[in-house]
């Protein structure tokens, strides 16, 4: 997931401050295909941003469960695992307007259609666009791990964020985190076990095996090669 660094936010005072953002915004060059694919299928596929909450139901035109992915990337997994799974909606958030192209052009290619992508920061759409208790599920796979201790406070999975995503998933729903670094892994545990609203699904509150429904990518398989480890965690909101 690409991230950004901060920016200026106004207070109450009037006094500007820096607002830590966890993420980098990296613009990087569309190709052909990508810039094709954003012209032709961003009116039937992209969500704008909106500081009011979105109605999925009409949005989606049915009533069917909504799984949100944060920073997806280049889109290839969230493309593979919507059109394994027709009976719910997906929505993706990314940032990297390259990654949300060569999104849009992969489901063009797959004939998805219960899929729609956000163009935004997660932590404003979640804030302002997505309703309380609206999500059945939130997956996070590989977010940038700031792996330098110094910038630890920029990771995404702090007790504040996860308390928003608590309060936009329904009873019974599902915080699905995935990442390639032990101590990122580690972190993230520390964060939620004691998250009031979660409970995790591993019997020893630790790490689950890969879930059938998150594609191993790529780079995932390069790394078991080369002897790299993935910890996946469930969280059930209660």
């Amino acid at each position: 997931m690409t991230e950004q660094n901060s920016s200026p936010e106004q207070s109450k005072t009037g006094v500007y401050i820096r607002k830590v953002r966890s993420f980098v915004r990296r613009e990087g060059r569309l190709t052909k295909g990508q810039a094709g694919a954003l012209e032709r299928q961003w009116p039937h596929m992209g969500i704008d941003y909106v500081d009011t909450p979105l109605h999925f139901g009409e949005i989606f035109g049915n009533d069917h469960p909504v799984v949100l992915e944060i920073g997806f990337g280049m889109g290839h997994s969230l493309v593979e695992m919507a059109k394994a799974a027709p009976e719910l909606n997906f929505v993706g958030i990314e940032v990297h307007r390259p990654g949300v192209g060569a999104c849009l052009l992969e489901a063009e290619t797959q004939g998805v259609s219960n899929l729609r992508v956000i163009e935004h920061d997660a932590v404003e759409v979640l804030q302002n666009s997505v309703a309380d208790g609206s999500l059945s599920k939130v997956q996070i796979f590989f977010p940038d791990p700031w792996h330098k201790k110094r910038h630890h406070k920029r990771r995404l999975i702090q007790p504040d964020f996860v308390a928003l995503l608590r309060k936009k998933l329904t009873l019974g729903g599902v915080l699905h985190l995935a990442t390639d670094w032990e101590n990122y892994a580690e972190h993230m545990l520390e964060v939620m076990n004691p998250a009031p609203g979660f409970a995790n699904q591993a019997d020893d509150n630790t790490y689950i095996p890969r879930p059938e429904e998150r594609p191993l990518t790529k780079f995932e398989k390069r790394g078991q090669r080369l002897g790299h480890g993935v910890w996946d965690m469930k969280f059930t909101a209660v």
